[in-house]
C-alpha cells in the first residue's frame, strides 16, 4: 500500500483495543496514519499493534521512552520488532541514551523512523520554571532539537509554535512532528502549546498528531477533511530515512 496521502497521524487515545480498533475502522489507512499511546498499549499490548496493521495502517507507537541508554535501546529494538512506522524517545534522556538507540537500531535491515520529543505541548514557560529550567520554552526545545540532531535521530516531537525556528536551525532533512493540533486557536483542553493545521505546515511542521478533534467527533472523515492540506508527505525509504526526493500527494 503507498504512504498515506495527508500528514494527519490519528491519536487512537482510547483505554482498550476493542474501541480503538472499532473507531480506526472508520478510517482510511490510505489517507491517515495513527498513533497508540501509553494508555492503550498498556491496556491491549503489541495484539493491537497488530489488529491496526491488519486494517492497513502505518503506526506511530507513541511510548516516550526514557532510562539509561541500554534499557531503552533494547525497548527501542523489541518495539521495531513489532514493524511499526515511527516510535520516540525523550531527547532529555541525553545524547549518548539517543545514539545508542540508533546504533542499535541500525543493525536492522529495516527500521522504524525514530522521533525526540522536546518539551511536550501540555507545558509551558511556568511548567519549565518549576523543573528549574530558566530559559524560555523556545530555547530549551532547540536545545533539545539540536542535541536529537546531533545524536543521529530522524526527528522530534514538538509544539507547532516551535516548527519554524526549528526548521531554520535543522534544516529540511530533519523531520518535525507536531501535535496539538486544532481547527481554531481555541482550546479547552490540557494542550498549552497549540496551532490550526495551516500555519502549522505553512511553519514547516512534516506530520500532524491529531486526536480529541477527530475521535470525539461524530464525523471523523469530515473532520479529516477539515484538517486534510494540500502539502506533500516526504515517502521513507528502505533505510527508514525520510526520502525527499520523492512525494506522494
Amino acid at each position: 500500500m503507498p504512504a498515506p496521502a495527508s500528514p494527519i497521524i490519528v491519536a487512537l487515545d482510547f483505554a482498550d483495543a476493542r474501541s480503538a480498533v472499532h473507531f480506526a475502522r472508520q478510517l482510511d489507512p490510505a489517507q491517515v496514519r495513527v498513533k497508540v499511546g501509553k494508555e492503550l498499549f498498556v491496556s491491549a499490548g503489541p495484539a493491537v499493534v497488530e489488529q491496526l496493521q491488519q486494517l492497513g495502517f502505518e503506526l506511530f507507537l507513541d511510548l516516550k521512552f526514557h532510562d539509561i541508554p541500554n534499557t531503552v535501546a533494547k525497548a527501542c529494538l523489541a518495539t521495531a520488532q513489532l514493524d511499526i512506522w515511527m516510535l520516540n524517545v525523550h531527547a532529555s534522556g541525553g545524547a549518548i541514551m539517543m545514539q545508542q538507540v540508533m546504533q542499535t537500531l541500525q543493525t536492522l535491515p529495516k527500521r522504524p523512523l525514530v522521533t525526540a520529543v522536546t518539551v511536550l505541548t501540555s507545558m509551558n514557560d511556568e511548567s519549565l520554571r518549576l523543573l528549574n529550567v530558566s530559559i524560555p520554552i523556545h530555547e530549551q526545545v532547540t536545545h533539545l532539537a539540536q542535541l536529537a540532531q546531533q545524536s543521529g535521530v530522524d526527528g522530534v516531537v514538538c509544539s507547532a509554535q516551535e516548527a519554524q525556528r526549528l526548521r531554520e536551525q535543522c534544516g529540511d532533512d530533519f523531520l518535525l512532528v507536531t501535535p496539538g493540533i486544532r481547527l481554531t486557536n481555541n482550546n479547552d483542553d490540557d494542550q498549552q502549546r497549540i496551532m490550526t493545521p495551516k500555519k502549522a505546515l505553512a511553519a514547516g511542521s512534516d506530520y500532524l498528531v491529531i486526536g480529541r478533534p477527530i475521535t470525539q467527533s461524530n464525523h471523523p472523515t469530515q473532520v479529516i477533511g477539515s484538517f486534510t492540506a494540500c502539502k506533500p508527505v516526504p515517502l521513507v525509504s528502505v533505510s527508514g530515512k525520510p526520502d525527499h526526493s520523492k512525494v506522494v500527494g
